[in-house]
């Protein structure tokens, strides 16, 4: 029978003779559950912010293509709520306790992530009415909010940082704080964002909206590990050109 990630931990648990007696460890299973089902039922609540148009007949094609904006922030907002997903998930992969610290900071991930798709239905609501003030004020909330979400993961990372023993034996001693800057960067860019929305165009700012999560997408692994896998990606297609298969160019 194989044996899990949680029983493995079980077994390994710290012992009274711990460099570290005084700190309270648990395993990661509870934290992990409670945080998969928050974000899936944000994810489901979703669908909410679209309602369904009231019409006469023949109007119904009308109704419905005048909702475009709700439809693009359900969009927007899930494929966010994905993107968070995925980097808690490559996070907690590489962790192998947790402590009171690191529950708090999690709770405090949670509650701004959980936040998101309220700033994007505002969004959504401002841009449709054609209001630029409205618009102006939507994006400067869109982007305290998503900031302070970045600032969340910032604290998530920098509790790893500080708690090595939290954290799973072959991850390297600097991909946590490395992370930082993952964090850091949504903090300045939304912070940027808001400040340009305000003072200059709305449109400026939801471009940085629509960067930011692909970028986190692309790095949900880590900083290090994206730049390792597009490093051995290049290698593989170079080797694989070099073998003499036709089609396949080396970069």
């Amino acid at each position: 029978m194989s044996t899990t990630k949680q029983e493995t931990h079980r077994a390994a648990m710290p012992q009274q003779d711990s460099p570290w007696p005084h700190v309270r460890l648990s395993e990661t299973d509870r934290l992990e559950t409670f945080s998969d089902s928050v974000l899936s039922i944000t994810i489901t609540l979703l669908v909410a912010e679209i309602v369904r148009p009231e019409y006469a007949s023949g109007q119904l094609l009308e109704k419905l293509t005048a909702q475009w904006a709700s439809y693009i922030a359900f969009l927007a907002s899930f494929c966010y709520a994905g993107v968070i997903w995925l980097n808690h998930r490559a996070v907690f992969a590489r962790v192998r306790y947790c402590d009171r610290s690191l529950h708090l900071a999690n709770l405090f991930l949670l509650l701004t992530s959980a936040l998101i798709p309220f700033p994007t239905a505002i969004l959504s609501a401002a841009i449709q009415s054609g209001n630029e003030f409205d618009a102006k004020v939507a994006v400067t909330l869109y982007a305290a909010i998503a900031g302070s979400m970045c600032l969340a993961w910032l604290v998530v990372f920098h509790v790893l940082s500080i708690h090595p023993y939290l954290v799973e034996d072959g991850v390297g001693p600097d991909f946590f704080p490395k992370e930082r800057f993952r964090a850091w960067a949504g903090v300045i860019l939304y912070a940027v964002a808001g400040l340009a929305g305000w003072l200059s165009t709305p449109k400026l700012a939801m471009l940085i909206f629509l960067a930011l999560p692909v970028f986190y997408g692309i790095t949900s692994e880590g900083l290090t590990e994206t730049r390792l896998r597009l490093q051995f990606g290049r290698a593989h297609r170079r080797a694989f050109a070099k073998s003499g298969h036709e089609g396949v160019h080396a970069e």
